[in-house]
């Protein structure tokens, strides 16, 4: 019989090691690989604070998973898993409703010999009091797409109202690691933006962004040198940066630090902290930490189940000579994805698996069209402080590297080339 390669998660890591596979053991039909996701199109996840503004139409850039599929030998099954039989070696995914509410696809099984899950993270309100009923997460398309109408709406109904010059917007960010620097920067270019295209009842000035950080500074994962820019920067932009200000209550109309600080917000974003999906838990007698990371060992396969694998931000990967596992960053997922492309095809051939060792290329943040800053990590390079223009450009290179993984040279450039074309017909920011 066939090897079967299951992947349960379409993000960039699943999607990347899906297509890495089906192009080898797909083509050859020495394995049948199928990629599982809830979704039936896949959007970079790093981009989503750009759909949330709307200078990023995600209608253009997704990709549909069942193309990529026909285009490299694997297969995929639209479906959510919520359940796992390891003696079976079967895991179960949830019925599919369509939006009124019916049956689309049943609940269903799906048989592996061998398991990747690769399902990612949410987003981790820590149990703040009212933080799931009154914030809004970025973990998602749809939840990206929504902040975005909520804004834009909020836009519309100030240009309806003759009295919308005394009026403000105000948006609070719960977060000042990556996403949520980015996400401020990004709507202060929005609402530049919305000003440009005839919406300016509400100058730009009046939207009113605030950025809360828990701890001392913005970008605490991050050396210091790269956080102090950012921070100048976001000022300039007139965000106001709060930092040292843990967040323990958020109602429909503010939010309150621990030490009572008031923070008026009519629109809240959490984008603070991590965790792997609800579901994993202990699902199956594997193990898992404290936030519902499977456990795994330098070969990336699950401390209790030699067949089931698991990487990116849903595992708790060791990093030898330290007490921290690998951080959940994206160039983790694509180091780990190349790793078990090889990984599985030295166990189909009963060979040694590899292990991971996470290497570090720098950290690269967008402040929208404004500036860009980081480092660069590397043999050739050392460390090497970026800011301002280059780093941009080396941060828009992390995308088209994603899209050559998947896509190739020589249709990322036919992207590249359709995105250029289309600047000149569309307007700059989604305004619908």
């Amino acid at each position: 019989m066939t090897h079967r390669i299951v992947i349960v998660g379409g993000g960039a890591g699943g999607l990347e090691l899906a297509t890495r596979l089906g192009k080898t053991f797909g083509k050859k039909g020495t394995a049948h690989v199928t990629l599982v996701d809830a979704n039936l199109t896949h959007i970079w996840k790093p981009l989503l604070h750009e759909v949330a503004a709307g200078s990023l139409n995600a209608h253009a850039d997704e990709l549909n998973y069942l193309a990529q599929a026909k285009w490299n030998h694997f297969e995929f099954q639209l479906g959510c898993m919520v359940g796992l039989d390891r003696e079976a070696k079967t895991i179960t995914l949830r019925a599919t409703l369509d939006e009124q509410g019916a049956e689309l696809v049943p609940q269903r099984t799906l048989a592996y010999d061998t398991l990747v899950i690769a399902v990612g993270s949410t987003t981790n309100d820590f149990g703040t009091q009212g933080a799931a009923e009154h914030c809004l997460f970025l973990d998602t398309r749809q939840q990206a797409e929504r902040f975005h109408q909520q804004l834009l709406n909020a836009y519309l109904r100030a240009h309806a109202n003759l009295e919308a010059h005394e009026q403000e917007i105000t948006v609070a960010i719960v977060g000042a690691g990556a996403t949520g620097v980015e996400l401020a920067a990004e709507l202060h270019n929005a609402a530049l933006e919305m000003a440009a295209y005839g919406l300016g009842r509400i100058k730009p000035e009046n939207l009113r962004i605030t950025l809360i950080e828990a701890s001392p500074r913005v970008l605490p994962a991050l050396p210091e040198r790269i956080g102090k820019p950012v921070h100048t920067t976001l000022e300039k932009l007139g965000v106001k940066v709060m930092v040292g200000a843990p967040v323990s209550q958020v109602t429909a109309e503010q939010l309150v630090t621990q030490d009572g600080t008031v923070v008026p917000a009519a629109m809240k974003v959490w984008a603070a902290g991590i965790r792997a999906p609800a579901f994993l838990q202990d699902i199956a007698g594997l193990e898992t930490n404290r936030i519902n990371q499977l456990v795994v060992r330098p070969t990336l396969q699950t401390s209790r189940d030699d067949d089931i694998f698991a990487f990116g931000d849903c595992a708790a990967c060791p990093q030898p000579g330290s007490d921290r596992n690998v951080p959940p960053r994206a160039q983790a997922a694509h180091q780990q994805a190349s790793m078990l492309a090889k990984s599985l095809k030295a166990r189909l051939n009963g060979g040694a698996l590899p292990e991971y060792r996470y290497k570090d290329y720098g950290s690269l943040v967008s402040l929208s069209r404004f500036s860009a800053v980081g480092n660069l990590m590397g043999n050739l390079t050392g460390n090497v402080m970026l800011e301002g223009w280059l780093a941009r450009m080396f941060y828009v290179s992390l995308y088209r590297m994603h899209q050559m993984a998947l896509y190739g040279l020589w249709r990322t450039g036919l992207a590249m080339l359709g995105s250029r074309i289309g600047r000149g017909t569309e307007p700059r920011l989604k305004l619908h």
